[in-house]
């Protein structure tokens, strides 16, 4: 298999593993259009009887920096989410396992991404975020169901109320990341992790990751609805307009609760 979803996916196979690029300079910011492009990718992978797992990387010095939302205010206004979410969901749905490599940042929709793999593989400098109250916003992409699952309670509420960057030798420990390797090493140790899962049999590594994700695809779905409705009153707010500004200055945003 090896082809093109949309102007910024591309997949290449390389034996059982199925590789993703996802390819949107400089920072791969998402996008309904990226997102749904991105979800197509892997439901024509899981058609593939041939492959068995798949890489997920990207191009550039950032894994995926989120939803560009300072440029997209300044262009009229965030729009609704729940279409961006409901190709989150999709992406859930991928019946086949999914190894995430992650270089620079991953932050806001960018987290949701490298969550949504079944591991992590990162380079030093890998810095993961939920950075939403920074913009006086709520988080989404089904992290507030995701994050605590992976990292425990504890960890991501800290993560979700601080809006910290969280360096890949610090996740590690957490179970953020699953192993941190140098740059240059970063896709070679992705796709052997992936290569390991795919040497094994196919229907019973479906049925194992079916399992274990318990529906994980329905509570996103559940839990982006509350996100979205909370999103939708947090955007008409003062607070929400200075984090934008804020962020685009990069200084400490000046909050007045309201």
């Amino acid at each position: 298999m090896q082809g093109k979803f949309g102007e910024h996916i591309s997949v290449a196979a390389e034996g059982h593993v199925a590789v993703i690029t996802m390819d949107r300079p400089p920072h791969n910011h998402v996008s309904v259009e990226f997102m749904r492009d991105l979800a197509n990718a892997f439901e024509a992978i899981d058609a593939d009887v041939e492959l068995r797992c798949s890489v997920l990387q990207a191009q550039g010095k950032n894994f995926c920096a989120g939803a560009d939302l300072v440029r997209r205010e300044t262009e009229g206004g965030l729009g609704a989410v729940n279409p961006l979410y409901d190709e989150a969901v999709r992406l859930f749905s991928a019946q086949k396992p999914i190894v995430a490599a992650v270089q620079g940042a991953a932050v806001g929709a960018g987290l949701g991404l490298a969550v949504m793999a079944d591991f992590r593989i990162a380079s030093p400098d890998a810095k993961f975020a939920a950075n939403f109250v920074k913009l006086g916003f709520h988080p989404g992409f089904g992290l507030t169901h995701t994050l605590p699952r992976l990292v425990g309670p504890t960890k991501a509420e800290l993560m979700c109320l601080t809006g910290r960057r969280v360096k890949a030798e610090e996740g590690l420990p957490w179970g953020l990341v699953d192993e941190v390797v140098p740059l240059e090493a970063l896709r070679g140790a992705a796709l052997r992790l992936a290569q390991e899962i795919a040497e094994n049999a196919p229907l019973a590594i479906v049925s194992t990751r079916k399992t274990m994700r318990c529906d994980l695809a329905a509570a996103v779905r559940a839990q982006t609805d509350i996100e979205a409705k909370e999103q939708g009153w947090l955007r008409d707010t003062e607070d929400y307009k200075e984090g934008v500004r804020s962020v685009a200055e990069r200084r400490v945003g000046n909050f007045v609760g309201r």
